[in-house]
């Protein structure tokens, strides 16, 4: 997919030479040219319903807004929506009407306030590596949930200089503290959106609700390849027949039709499983990180548990008092 917007100037090591996001980029490096047009203003307010309806969030920090059509989508439903970027050209561009909520800024510069949500849509990839845990963690730092977007492939793009798959960026966002939210499905915008949020809830409780999502989706997927199979085996059935008859014509197209249709929803459904497998290895990651904080501080205060297990049984003998 060609980026919808873009916040890094920064240069590109493998080139050597700077990326500028300036008039020529927009115009023919998004796809559809990047404009006041119907598309992208129809894609952002679609965007912003959505936000808005699943959300309901009071302040919104669009972080790569490019011409600030979210932040105008958002300010039209009535959220307090801002906008950063880092191209003074997209700046230039945004509308009369929201112009002095959006300014020219870096995702690798601390923010300067907090938000109910930060939106950051197709940026990520375009940031050098050694900005991205910058970036993540002013991100994080700024919000308690984070909808993000950032493409798992297109290389050829020559921008994308950190392209990494989903699990990836969960396993930072997990180290930051944000962890992908199940109940909430943005992938109308990519099939690799997500919003992450700040959870405070014991470890197995997390490790519970991702296990159940992955095994819904193992499910999910063998229910399809089974079903593809047996179309697959149907389909076989009717060419070895001979289809000369116009019934037998017209069973054999449909059967082909619904055999590319569980094809590509297979394909999808494999691709959320990798997902979520990778969303369990990010929970790892955390689980290892904490239990190496805890031996660090049983390390340093040996008699901590012991106070601790002394309150423990003082309070199960209040109870059975």
């Amino acid at each position: 997919m060609a980026a919808e917007q873009a916040t890094s100037a920064a240069g590109s090591e493998a080139a050597g030479e700077s990326i500028e996001y300036g008039a020529f980029y927009f115009r023919h490096e998004c796809g559809v040219p990047y404009e006041r047009n119907e598309h992208w203003l129809g894609f952002f307010d679609r965007i912003a319903e959505r936000i808005v309806r699943d959300l309901r969030p009071t302040s919104v920090l669009d972080a790569g807004c490019a011409m600030g059509f979210l932040v105008e989508a958002l300010r039209r439903r009535g959220v307090e929506a801002w906008g950063i970027d880092l191209s003074e050209y997209a700046i230039s561009q945004v509308d009369e009407s929201v112009r002095e909520f959006c300014r020219v800024a870096s995702l690798s510069e601390p923010l300067e306030r907090r938000y109910d949500l930060v939106t950051c849509i197709e940026v990520i990839e375009h940031l050098p590596p050694a900005e991205t845990d910058a970036a993540l963690a002013n991100l994080c730092g700024a919000s308690d949930r984070l909808l993000l977007s950032t493409s798992p492939e297109d290389f050829r793009e020559a921008t994308h200089l950190n392209v990494q798959a989903p699990e990836v960026w969960s396993a930072a966002l997990a180290a930051e503290g944000l962890l992908r939210d199940l109940d909430h499905d943005f992938s109308f915008i990519t099939p690799w959106a997500a919003l992450y949020a700040r959870v405070e809830e014991p470890l197995p409780d997390t490790v519970r609700r991702y296990d159940r999502a992955w095994w819904r989706l193992r499910h999910e997927v063998s229910e399809v390849r089974g079903a593809l199979l047996e179309s697959q085996g149907r389909l076989a059935e009717l060419e070895a027949a001979g289809a000369e008859q116009p019934a037998l014509r017209e069973e054999l197209a449909r059967s082909e039709e619904e055999v590319l249709r569980l094809r590509d929803l297979l394909l999808e459904r494999d691709a959320e499983l990798g997902t979520a497998r990778g969303h369990v290895l990010a929970l790892e990651h955390q689980t290892q990180r904490l239990a190496g904080l805890l031996g660090r501080a049983q390390a340093r205060v040996p008699w901590l548990m012991g106070i601790a297990r002394a309150i423990w049984r003082g309070l199960r003998a209040l109870r059975r008092g």
